[in-house]
């Protein structure tokens, strides 16, 4: 859905010699597969196996993997210290540890053969913060510190590395199961389809940051310009909005 569907069908459009889509609800990927020709593959990425069956299906039938976009997150998850653990171990297996499994699998293939691409999608929440929710800041902190790690660590080898940070996107994360999607970040929000356009704008000029939302790079130079400033007015802004 949402972001990673836009993607599918962007790369699709690019003429990308093979599209695999990964989602836990494979009838969703079955469909998206049928629009571009691609495999559906049914993944759950916070389970490490199924990732490891993934990269293995993929390279089987294509040969290798080029470009590993480690997409899935959740949200919706209210609260600090107080949410529960379960809770806690749940976005943590989907917002960070999916992307370590992801690169667990698929880098051994891309170091032997001197290349290969990883886009991992963060979020604005992960430079700046998510008012009202500690999980899903914390987790996509966490997303953006891996990618640097891996940017850092095997960019001299061959491996590319992306970090995607988008602000509000129109999706069901943003919008809600009923689309109405009463979340202060609707204003100003882009569409899947538009961030895809990003996406394919960020990779060919290999930057490591894609930031589909232009003013996320001004919030997070005056975050890093004086931090105190900052989260002040990010105190005034969940004052206004929670």
């Amino acid at each position: 859905m949402g972001i990673g569907r836009a993607l599918c069908q962007r790369f699709a459009a690019e003429g990308a010699r093979a599209v695999v889509v990964a989602d836990r609800e494979i009838e969703k990927a079955e469909a998206v597969a049928a629009e571009i020709g691609g495999l559906a593959v049914k993944t759950d990425v916070s389970v490490e196996t199924d990732i490891i069956n993934l990269v293995e299906q993929a390279t089987a039938k294509f040969g290798q993997i080029d470009l590993f976009c480690s997409n899935a997150g959740i949200g919706g998850m209210p609260g600090g210290a107080e949410v529960p653990n379960e809770a806690w171990a749940e976005i943590f297996g989907i917002n960070v540890m999916a992307h370590i499994y992801a690169a667990r699998a698929v880098l051994p293939q891309m170091l032997a053969r001197g290349e290969g691409y990883l886009l991992q999608t963060a979020s604005a929440a992960g430079l700046l913060t998510q008012v009202g929710s500690a999980p899903y800041s914390v987790t996509k902190h966490a997303a953006v510190a891996f990618a640097e790690w891996l940017s850092i660590t095997y960019g001299d080898k061959g491996i590319k590395v992306s970090c995607l940070c988008p602000q509000g996107v129109r999706t069901r994360m943003l919008l809600g199961e009923d689309g109405k999607g009463e979340n202060f970040l609707v204003e100003g929000s882009v569409s899947p389809e538009e961030v895809a356009e990003a996406v394919v704008a960020g990779l060919a000029a290999e930057k490591f940051l894609i930031l589909p939302h232009a003013e996320v790079a001004e919030y997070f130079q005056r975050k890093a310009t004086d931090y105190d400033r900052w989260i002040r007015g990010m105190r005034r802004l969940q004052a206004k909005v929670l």
